[in-house]
């Protein structure tokens, strides 16, 4: 039974994502004695540093807890047709070591544990297509925790690796009176970032954000990090500037210009995402969509779907939670979206009301959401849906988070999306119009402009613009050309327009009237067409907007 169990755990660390380069005659492995004093490089569940190490000053600790085995994972490259030794010391419960990866047969060995470090070892031969090998160590149902340090993956084949590239695209995501959060670019072969402030090293993320803590308040510094995997530490991005807000300030909840994208449950050619590896450039994650409950009128439902997490090798509503919680830690918010272009949600009668109300509080409060993103696009009830935002809103309280991302038309003089905003505008957050799939409109300006420019983009945004606060309304733009059936633009066409609006710069043949610095900043169709062009709309859009002040 243990066998068949640690084989199971294989699988697992088979669908990992590579982390580093492989290495000639080497440790491949990052981190591989804990003595960064975190867990960079792994990936754990229940696991910590120690300070009793068998070697150096520290050593990783974990601890079984239910039906969870407290397993950590390293994932590395490797060369085809290869032999490799994996040994590592244990001690405390009953620990295995292990590995395996797709194109080879996994292998792993384990001991009972003991008060004692005592070494586990064995070798591994790769297949025809193996590139990359998960590493794996994990303990037992019931058993006390167990320890391991040194652990080293050896091989005869394979290239040293190299150094990380220097990281771009940083820029910080919002701030408080004693903290300041940072975002960065993805760099292909790191294992983690160094942050770096005021010339200093403050600390480690295996993520692309990072939240500074205890800073003194109205007080401005300047970061810059550094990408990090088994060879070394790349050189360090450009530094910017951030400043702390003011001493009794309340913590903003969400960054003055923000990025907002829209997370699919479903798989139609976009890049298939976890929650957990959604670029950290975005502020609010919208989960589309949360679908209508065919047994109670006006209900909702959701749960992961079932093609999504088949693509991704298993991926169910627990991971996902926990997923969002991570990234909530973060900083990110989160909001169901309801409708879309395919969807939708009765709520044609207070009854229906009712259903969505008591059905949307019980999916916020057990996926650890924020609140609720307005997506209807077919017979929406104004009224009704005004009414059931504003229940949702005094059942949440005051961190509820309201999203809106009406078509166009349905912000042109006596749209639907006007009328309610008219209704519900003071517990709205942000408003992001799709200005796409549109054709041609009418600007504020009483001028016809075609989709697909700055000009559109603006004249249509200073519609809303007479109607909200700066502050709540957002540009809503296509993320790749297979994002929409039309409309897309570059993303230096978006920074043009959040330039035009913001400052007056970048226009085109029309020029608002005034300018509005508090723009709160961009969405896009979809976090997962964006994946699927390299994260090129998040990391064009999300610098620019931190450029604006």
């Amino acid at each position: 039974m243990f066998r068949a169990l640690a084989v199971s755990a294989l699988t697992v660390a088979a669908l990992a994502t590579p982390a580093s380069a492989a290495s000639a005659a080497a440790n491949l492995l990052s981190n591989p004695g804990f003595e960064t004093g975190n867990l960079a490089g792994w990936s754990c569940a229940g696991g910590e540093v120690t300070a009793t190490a068998r070697s150096g000053n520290h050593a990783l600790s974990a601890t079984p807890a239910g039906q969870d085995q407290a397993r950590c994972t390293q994932t590395v490259r490797v060369q085809p047709n290869s032999t490799y030794k994996l040994s590592a010391w244990v001690k405390g419960g009953l620990v295995y070591l292990g590995a395996g990866g797709a194109g080879m047969t996994g292998t792993s060995t384990w001991t009972p544990g003991g008060a004692d470090w005592t070494q586990l070892s064995l070798s591994f031969t790769t297949g025809a297509t193996t590139t990359s090998v998960g590493v794996f160590t994990h303990g037992w149902y019931g058993q006390p925790a167990y320890q391991v340090d040194d652990v080293v993956l050896d091989g005869a084949s394979g290239g040293q690796p190299e150094l990380p590239t220097i990281p771009s695209g940083l820029s910080s995501t919002g701030s408080s009176s004693n903290t300041i959060s940072l975002a960065w670019s993805a760099v292909t072969g790191a294992d983690g970032y160094s942050v770096y402030r005021d010339g200093a090293k403050v600390g480690d993320s295996t993520s692309t954000g990072y939240t500074d803590t205890g800073l003194k308040p109205s007080t401005t510094h300047t970061y810059a990090v550094a990408a990090y995997n088994g060879a070394g530490e790349s050189a360090r991005s450009a530094t910017i500037s951030a400043t702390t807000g003011r001493e009794g300030e309340p913590n903003p909840a969400l960054p003055k210009h923000l990025l907002t994208g829209y997370w699919q449950n479903f798989v139609n050619g976009a890049a298939p995402l976890r929650i957990r590896d959604v670029n950290n450039h975005y502020d609010i994650i919208a989960i589309a969509f949360a679908d209508a409950d065919t047994t109670k009128p006006g209900g909702v439902t959701f749960k992961v779907d079932s093609g999504l997490s088949s693509a991704l090798g298993g991926y169910s509503d627990a991971d996902m939670i926990a997923d969002i919680a991570a990234k909530r830690a973060q900083g990110k918010k989160f909001v169901f979206s309801i409708g879309g272009e395919k969807g939708n949600v009765d709520l044609s009668s207070s009854a229906n009301v009712a259903n969505f109300v008591s059905s949307m509080e019980a999916l916020i409060r057990r996926f650890g959401v924020d609140g609720l993103d307005i997506d209807l696009e077919h017979g929406m009830h104004v009224d009704n849906v005004a009414a059931a935002s504003r229940q949702l809103q005094q059942r949440i309280g005051s961190g509820f988070v309201l999203t809106m991302a009406p078509q166009t038309i349905d912000t042109q003089p006596g749209g639907r999306y006007l009328q309610l905003l008219a209704k519900i505008k003071d517990i709205t957050t942000v408003v992001h119009t799709q200005y796409y799939n549109s054709g041609s409109m009418n600007g504020c300006d009483g001028k016809v402009y075609s989709q697909g420019g700055v000009d559109f983009i603006t004249a249509q945004a200073c519609i809303l613009l007479e109607t909200l606060r700066a502050d709540q309304v957002a540009l809503g733009v296509p993320a790749s050309p297979s994002g929409a059936g039309s409309g897309y633009v570059d993303p230096g066409v978006v920074n043009n327009a959040l330039s035009c609006l913001a400052k007056g710069t970048g226009c085109g043949s029309f020029k608002p009237s005034k300018t509005y610095p508090d723009l709160r900043g961009a969405m896009t169709w979809s976090i997962n067409w964006d994946k699927s062009s390299g994260d090129r709309f998040s990391n064009t859009v999300r610098p620019h907007l931190a450029s604006l002040g």
